[in-house]
């Protein structure tokens, strides 16, 4: 109050409000900065980040592993090369089941159990697109929230719109480089239909199978193949009013895994349950597959299995890049559609027409150039 005229009303000073002060830092430049950075770094670059355990820069490895571009592949067969001394010392652990049977949620709460024992753990999925739809089968992988959101781990879908060869193979090199990056369990997980379940055999030291409680009559349902592949039988959702049914479930399971032959390394099946949900069982399953790991090791298997995989996915690289030449072929591109055409009309026989093919790029029915 103003002491000489007390009548006169305070008033607050008017604040008149300025031009906003503008950034001194663009908040894309960072990011622009690390585009730049990676889009012009050497394969040694990628290796040293790699080797260093930087996940951004094994994401950008992967892109470029799974890059059609030709320049991106020699780098990233580059970066492979160097990354194999310091790959193979990881546990590799394919996981597969029906859709349905709780994958992803087994693959989290496993996960989480296994980072408590300040494991480093990778999660990749193989997921070969709908060949009608060309959508992708898995879906959204990245649904693993909690997983995603601890340092320790590191999930990468596979890429979509390409054959399960194509998928697998890159699954394999994409193991090659989360091992050099220091992760210690790597899971392989398959969408459970197709032939995936065999690639995904093929680049494993273990290999789990999930089921949902039942009657024992799934196996019925499932591929014997499938069966005689799994080192574990695991009964998912094994809690509420199916905890009875999937220990009725185990016992049908392990009857009927008398019926199978013995594997090569000596290992027995075993067939547990566990709940996903409740956490309970989770505790056995890795006390498996480390009694698995010591007797596959102590009996020579363990390496013996990992180099006849490296020598089958050899093999089946040639074939893909053999695929790829002769089908980008200008001379093969030039008559193709007309004899598809000739086949499906059945003017001509596809052998015949497969031999034409052949012929013109120097290949006779010997196969000699």
């Amino acid at each position: 109050m103003d002491r000489e005229n007390p009548d006169k009303k305070k008033t607050k000073p008017k604040v008149v409000k300025g031009v906003e002060k503008p950034t001194s830092w663009n908040p894309n430049a960072l990011n622009q900065m690390k585009a730049h950075r990676l889009k012009n770094a050497s394969a040694e670059d990628y290796v040293k980040h790699i080797l260093a355990g930087n996940r951004m820069w094994l994401a950008k490895a992967i892109t470029l592993i799974e890059s059609t571009k030709r320049e991106d592949q020699d780098k990233a067969e580059a970066i492979i090369n160097a990354c194999m001394p310091h790959s193979g010392k990881s546990i590799r652990i394919g996981i597969t089941g029906s859709p349905g049977v709780g994958k992803s949620t087994f693959v989290e709460s496993f996960g989480m159990a296994l980072i408590q024992k300040n494991k480093k753990i990778a999660v990749l999925a193989v997921d070969p697109s709908s060949q009608i739809s060309k959508g992708s089968i898995l879906g959204d992988k990245t649904r693993m929230e909690k997983l995603s959101a601890i340092p320790n781990a590191f999930i990468r879908p596979s890429p979509a719109n390409e054959a399960l060869g194509g998928v697998a193979r890159k699954t394999r090199e994409t193991i090659i480089l989360c091992e050099a990056a220091g992760y210690e369990i790597i899971f392989v997980e398959t969408v459970g239909v197709g032939q995936s379940e065999i690639a995904v055999h093929s680049m494993v030291d273990f290999f789990l199978l999930l089921l949902l409680p039942g009657s024992g009559d799934e196996l019925q349902g499932i591929k014997r193949g499938i069966v005689e592949m799994a080192d574990l039988i695991l009964v998912n959702k094994a809690d509420g009013a199916n905890k009875e049914k999937a220990i009725q479930s185990q016992r049908a399971y392990k009857t009927a895994l008398h019926l199978f032959p013995p594997k090569a390394n000596a290992w027995i099946p075993k067939v547990q349950t566990c709940s996903a949900i409740t956490e309970k069982g989770l505790e056995a399953v890795w006390d498996t597959i480390q009694s698995f790991e010591n007797q596959v090791k102590i009996n020579a298997s363990f390496e013996s299995k990992r180099a006849e995989q490296a020598t089958y996915w050899m093999e089946e690289t040639i074939k893909q890049r053999l695929g790829d030449l002769f089908y980008n072929h200008p001379k093969i591109q030039e008559v193709l559609p007309t004899l598809r055409k000739a086949v499906l009309e059945g003017k001509r026989s596809p052998f015949s027409a497969a031999s034409h093919l052949l012929s013109l790029i120097g290949f006779d029915r010997t196969y000699g150039a």
